[in-house]
């Protein structure tokens, strides 16, 4: 970028760490940084020589992002100065009155530098706009703005799914403990209460499923890593998914080779449950579902095997896709990803910095998946 024409960018924001990471990323790209800690700065900045592109943050002490948007459009060349907000509050009513504040776009926390830069580059173009242009954009921009609320509203309602869900569900699984305990229980009501837990159990992991996925696609799902023990989480597996297994007259093996690995172990474990749980719904009766680790080269491999009706070697990438189903010429089931499950699966393998991948069983399918050494 030639210096004669280096654009100007002033960052407000109250977060050191922030100020410093966007003034690396955009000076790497060329561009003249300005700094300001607080709302009143930034406007004593602005008066003093009007940048090019405004980053705003929103929460700060004392003046607030809202306040100050408001009070640079009253300022000479203030209409014409585009300002991005940057906060971390993924929230509707925020977006909106960013909106109404006079912002051009809306940038949310933790600060990506890619897209930090394209959506510089967007605001510094919408400045050289002609009025023709500026026009068009208008309503292409009103088009994104109606995506994003839709998508803020979604991760809204997944929020709230998850934790209106969550509750009821944990109070039918501690009903179906105390019905457990009983000592005049028949076997009927005992085997009854034991799949009331599994079923629970199931919706639990539907819901996490969602909040997890939505996590990654906002670039939020972060492993905790530990070093987990396969032999003990395999044996907990097999206990949990045993009533499942039974009425299905499916045999559940765990053979695992490679005991330790180094893992977020709540998300290791609903990986393997999904994995499992998946394997068992298509495993013919009397047949068996093994879950199984080795060393690999490059980490830990792990297994899970059914001889249930395999996947089509061109099909195998898409059954990680959210509520895909594959169907089945000779057979009446279906054969893939039931909701999130398996989506959940892929991000979350990825998220550790592995790979999941499907091979065929002759007869069935093997989900595998390789995490690095930590």
């Amino acid at each position: 970028m030639p210096q004669s024409k280096q654009p100007d960018i002033l960052v407000v924001d109250d977060n050191a760490e922030n100020r410093a990471l966007a003034r690396a990323t955009l000076e790497d790209e060329g561009y003249r940084v300005r700094l300001a800690q607080t709302g009143e700065e930034a406007l004593q900045l602005f008066q003093e020589s009007p940048p090019d592109c405004v980053l705003l943050d929103i929460r700060m002490p004392g003046m607030d992002g809202f306040a100050v948007c408001a009070r640079i459009r009253s300022l000479p060349h203030g209409q014409q100065t585009p300002i991005v907000f940057l906060t971390a509050l993924r929230d509707v009513d925020v977006f909106d009155r960013a909106l109404r504040a006079g912002a051009d776009d809306f940038l949310t926390k933790p600060i990506r530098p890619t897209e930090l830069t394209v959506r510089v580059q967007t605001a510094l173009k919408l400045g050289r706009m002609n009025a023709e242009l500026r026009e068009t954009y208008e309503l292409v921009r009103k088009q994104r703005d109606d995506l994003m609320r839709l998508q803020l509203q979604k991760d809204q309602l997944s929020a709230f799914i998850v934790h209106d869900l969550k509750n009821p569900a944990g109070a039918m699984d501690l009903h179906a403990q105390l019905i457990l305990r009983e000592p005049q229980l028949s076997p009927r009501g005992r085997d009854s209460a034991l799949r009331i837990r599994d079923e629970v159990r199931h919706l639990v992991r539907l819901i996490m499923n969602l909040l997890d996925v939505s996590k990654s696609e906002q670039g939020q799902l972060v492993p905790q890593l530990t070093r987990v023990d396969l032999d003990t989480l395999a044996l907990e597996i097999a206990t949990a998914l045993d009533v499942k297994a039974r009425s299905a007259n499916v045999k559940l093996v765990c053979e695992i080779q490679e005991r330790y690995v180094q893992a977020d172990e709540d998300l290791l474990r609903r990986v393997l449950e999904n994995l499992v749980d998946n394997a068992l719904r298509h495993a013919p009766a009397g047949s068996g579902v093994t879950l199984s680790s080795l060393a690999a080269e490059s980490g830990v491999e792990l297994r899970v095997r059914d001889a249930g009706p395999g996947i089509p070697e061109g099909l195998r990438g898409k059954v990680f896709e959210p509520f895909l189903q594959l169907e089945h010429a000779d057979r009446e089931s279906t054969r893939g990803g039931r909701g999130l499950g398996l989506a959940f699966c892929r991000v979350t393998i990825e998220a550790h910095g592995g790979s999941i991948w499907i091979e065929d069983g002759q007869p069935g399918a093997v989900f595998c998946f390789r995490l690095p050494h930590g």
